[in-house]
């Protein structure tokens, strides 16, 4: 038993447990009977431990002294953090994914395991997908042969947009890889069900901002200068009324502003201001449009008011858009490790992720994890006191093992 096991005690055995148990092959049964422990410790020390994007140093450490223990070789990104290792042999090669970075924002969970570094936790889940791809690269470590590659990629920043995946692009993570595969946490799912969906599985995110400029003045004499709060309401109210009327409306097109700043004193026209909003879209046509489509919008808005204005429209990431046969595969995964009960459907979410820009370039199919105990409140992704049923690691471990298994064969 290693030090990170010695500190962790194991969740109760329950039905769900089950899901997780003796569904072969015998080796993975094997190696998560004797491995359920370290998979859970590797998460609370991660989770302790948590790194903003690209400065992943110690996460990337912990991961490559794992892998390279089990006779692997892990390559470092070019960046210094993220790694990308092989196992196996062959020319077919599948991929399996795991983002490594946290949030900035302070923990409130109250956990034993909380995190040591203030502003900065793993309120997404990220620490769980790193343990469970540490565990499912372990795990096929184990196995006797395997019918061909699998490429493991631990990827930095993710939550800084672009994302840390076109580093892994850049890098070549994604050279003779036939299929892609991930999980990400869902706390909408119970504990024991995964969910699939063929086609977007999330949104494109973009960021917009609008910095707007004035000569400033009285507010008694607005018609002397360009009235600039004016201005910026006139856009808050305007930009989503008409791009509500510009796109098409099954697109999922949202725009919603998170940040207005503008002025002191209540009988002065500013001189500056600034507006911040995310525009999210479900559909990639309509991603490829918005940045022209708001650029001549965000104009005809201002152009009447006189206040001078530059508009940054910052392109995020593209929907996940999961490839029907590669989704198949991993329902087929999930039904030979967990049994046809733990399928689930899932709806398509708005928030973003850069899975996405893997999916540019290959095929393949991210699934959402339910980790949610089945009792309580269902806490949100990115809410300071979001936490996860660690119940559901050892499942996650199983399906990434068969996923990549049923993609090789």
């Amino acid at each position: 038993m290693t030090a990170l096991e010695s500190r962790t005690t194991m969740p109760p055995l329950s039905a769900v447990d089950d899901i997780a148990a003796g569904r072969g092959p015998s080796w993975l049964d094997s190696w998560l009977e004797a491995h359920r422990a370290q998979v859970v410790a590797w998460r609370r020390h991660i989770h302790a431990h948590p790194e903003l994007g690209h400065t992943e140093d110690a996460t990337t450490s912990l991961v490559a002294g794992e892998v390279a223990r089990a006779g692997l070789r892990p390559t470092l990104l070019p960046g210094g953090t993220g790694l990308i290792c092989d196992i196996g042999t062959g020319d077919r090669c599948i991929a399996l994914r795991a983002d490594i970075d946290a949030l900035p924002l302070r923990e409130a969970t109250g956990l034993s395991f909380a995190s040591t570094l203030d502003g900065v936790a793993h309120a997404c889940g990220h620490d769980a997908h790193t343990a469970i791809l540490l565990g499912a690269a372990l795990a096929l470590a184990s196995a006797p042969s395997l019918p061909g590659r699998v490429r493991l990629i631990f990827q930095p920043a993710e939550e800084v947009l672009p994302g840390g995946a076109l580093d892994v692009l850049a890098a070549g993570g994604l050279s003779g890889v036939d299929r892609i595969f991930a999980l990400h946490c869902d706390p909408r799912l119970p504990t024991g069900r995964i969910g699939t969906r063929v086609g977007s599985i999330t949104s494109a995110a973009d960021l917009l901002e609008l910095r707007l400029s004035s000569p400033g003045g009285h507010t008694s004499r607005p018609h002397l200068t360009a009235d600039l709060v004016h201005a910026l309401g006139t856009v808050i109210t305007g930009l989503p009324g008409l791009l509500s009327r510009r796109v098409d409306p099954r697109s999922g097109t949202v725009l919603v502003w998170g940040a207005v700043q503008a002025g002191h004193a209540p009988n002065t026209v500013p001189q500056d201001g600034v507006l911040r909003g995310t525009l999210r879209t479900a559909d990639r046509d309509t991603w490829g449009e918005l940045e022209r489509l708001v650029c001549d919008l965000v104009g005809s808005l201002l152009d009447p008011t006189g206040v001078g204005y530059e508009l940054e429209h910052t392109r995020g990431v593209p929907p996940v858009v999961n490839e029907s046969t590669s989704t198949r595969l991993l329902q087929e995964a999930v039904g030979s490790g967990a049994g046809e009960a733990a399928l689930s459907g899932v709806e398509q979410s708005s928030g973003g992720e850069d899975f996405g820009w893997y999916l540019e370039q290959v095929p393949g199919s991210l699934a959402r994890l339910g980790v949610w105990p089945g009792h309580g409140p269902q806490r949100d992704l990115h809410q300071p006191t979001f936490d996860l049923d660690e119940r559901a690691l050892p499942l996650g471990v199983r399906v990434m093992v068969h996923t990549a298994l049923a993609a090789l064969t």
